[in-house]
């Protein structure tokens, strides 16, 4: 008996012993040529379901990218307009004048014609125009000032899909390149919204539509905004000038007869208004910020006009040969200083200023806690505020430093 299970004990041992053995074995063997155990139809399956779901993870992103594009361009094309200028401009024909200085000396036969030239009247010609954007449905048109800024003109202007509507000039903002049109028209119209402007970043793409040229409606250029809050000085073919503060900066192609339309984001919103390009580079242009525009159009819908708060004060800046000329503690900051003209007042009286005790040579350091250092304007920093605002000012008075809060009001009309 004690034999028998001795050899009970050694066969069992020895049998899970062969059995773990055998196991381990064709686990090996298993994982080996498991390819070869399975057929080819299922690994087909499988393969057939996995490709389009990598397909789609690999190119979800350009797709995406590349369709939305063109379906927001076709979505917002109806509301891009171009701008057209049309005057009587004089119509002239030429005709020959005989003359003959010889009189009947040779019996009237010598002489010849001079050509001059005639008015015969008047006809309309286009003389100029841009693009522009409808921001309602009644029909308010966003351009740019100097689109519209000519004498004795009449404008119109042209939808996506051909039809022409005359409209009238409601608004020009002597600050912004920017004018508010108005379609006379009881139609309702497709219309773009204002987006955000003050939080896009640099590389985010950039979509410009416009009559390139003024000739070619409707074009579209796609880029990048390449910059944030530059400060460029605008000019025209007439020699005109001006200052343009905080602009948007682009590489989408800006050409001449752009100025007034769209610089869009890809979800179609307006965050720039295309308004200048530099001349001396490639793809360099330039788009008023939203946020500012939108103001001004709220303003015009709401009241008629461009409501603008002011202060009521003359200035310099200050920089480092003002400090020196005027011997300043100070090398930045705005000092409050008369002009040329003896009328020309450091403070206007009954102003906003006036009222809160800021005096002439007093000076203006910081607005609501941001530095006057020259990097942002002061009167970019008090257009970014509304009429009925109370804001502090730090101020030097008399020598010592303090604060001085200050009502904004209504800015007077010239």
């Amino acid at each position: 008996m004690e034999k028998q299970t001795k050899f009970f004990t050694v066969s069992l041992v020895l049998i899970v012993f062969l059995t773990s053995t055998f196991s381990v074995i064709a686990t090996i063997i298993l994982l080996w040529f498991a390819p070869h155990f399975v057929s080819a139809s299922y690994l087909d399956r499988i393969e057939n379901l996995v490709k389009p779901v990598r397909a789609s993870i690999e190119t979800s992103d350009s797709l995406t990218h590349e369709n939305s594009i063109p379906d927001m361009v076709e979505r917002v094309s109806p509301a891009v307009v171009s701008v057209i200028a049309t005057a009587d401009v004089p119509v002239v024909e030429q005709y020959f004048e005989d003359y003959n200085p010889w009189g009947d000396m040779f019996g009237g036969g010598f002489g010849f014609s001079i050509p001059r030239q005639r008015q015969i009247g008047t006809e309309k010609q286009e003389v100029g125009g841009g693009s522009g954007f409808i921001v309602s449905p009644d029909g308010y048109i966003i351009t740019n000032r100097h689109v519209v800024d000519a004498k004795n003109v009449e404008y119109s202007i042209v939808t996506n899909d051909g039809k022409t509507y005359p409209v009238k000039v409601v608004a020009k903002d002597t600050a912004l390149d920017i004018a508010v049109l108005k379609i006379d028209s009881d139609k309702e119209f497709p219309f773009l919204t204002f987006g955000d402007s003050d939080h896009i970043r640099p590389g985010s793409t950039a979509i410009a539509i416009g009559n390139a040229l003024a000739q070619f409606p409707n074009s579209v250029s796609v880029g990048v905004i390449s910059g944030l809050s530059r400060d460029i000085v605008a000019g025209d073919n007439a020699g005109s000038f001006e200052s343009l503060e905080g602009v948007i900066q682009t590489d989408a192609a800006i050409n001449r007869g752009n100025s007034g339309g769209p610089l869009l984001n890809n979800d179609g919103e307006v965050i720039g208004v295309n308004v200048a390009v530099a001349g001396s580079g490639e793809n360099i242009g330039f788009a008023l910020p939203a946020s500012s525009v939108s103001r001004v159009f709220e303003s015009v819908k709401n009241t008629g006009e461009i409501v603008r708060p002011y202060i009521g004060v003359r200035y310099v800046q200050i920089d480092e040969s003002v400090a020196k000329k005027n011997n300043l503690s100070q090398d930045y900051g705005v000092l409050v200083l008369r002009g040329e003209v003896r009328t020309d007042l450091a403070v206007i009286p009954g102003s906003p200023a006036d009222k809160a005790g800021i005096e002439e040579n007093d000076i203006i350091l910081e607005i609501e806690n941001q530095k006057l250092d020259g990097k942002h304007s002061f009167a970019s920093i008090i257009r970014d505020h509304e009429v009925g605002d109370t804001i502090t000012l730090k101020i030097i008075h008399d020598g010592s430093e303090k604060e001085v809060k200050v009502t904004l009001e209504k800015a007077p009309t010239s």
